[in-house]
């Protein structure tokens, strides 16, 4: 099944044999240090940038209906974000397994390897990155 939305993802991740849990990282995009004009420019009309991990959190696909439950969530937290990158894993039923697993894609995401994870605008629709 082609992932085209967050609602196909928890779709998907409820099929799967073993229960899954969900991993998030919200990010935002923002200049690099020292920007050129070229970059502020291309900034300003939508594309470029760094983009920044700046909250963490996991889900069970159960815990979710959709995305609007969970950007609801996150912008309670008053932290601005752009973009939610999503992996997956088996439900390991101890919380303690996961902090070790958001740690690496943050890691992951702030070295620029965002091709192994899915990524999501806050309207739930898939982003691609050329």
């Amino acid at each position: 099944m082609a992932i085209q939305n967050f609602v196909d993802l928890l779709e998907e991740a409820r099929r799967q044999a073993e229960p899954q849990r969900l991993l998030f990282v919200m990010v935002r995009a923002e200049l690099p240090d020292h920007p050129s004009e070229a970059q502020r420019a291309r900034f300003e009309a939508g594309e470029g940038g760094v983009l920044t991990p700046v909250l963490c959190v996991d889900k069970t696909p159960d815990e979710l209906t959709g995305m609007a439950p969970l950007v609801e969530e996150a912008c309670a937290t008053g932290v601005d974000w752009d973009i939610a990158f999503v992996g997956a894993l088996d439900d390991p039923g101890r919380e303690a397994d996961v902090e070790p697993q958001l740690q690496r894609m943050v890691e992951s995401l702030k070295m620029g390897n965002i091709d192994r994870f899915l990524a999501f605008d806050r309207q739930g629709e898939v982003v691609s990155f050329q």
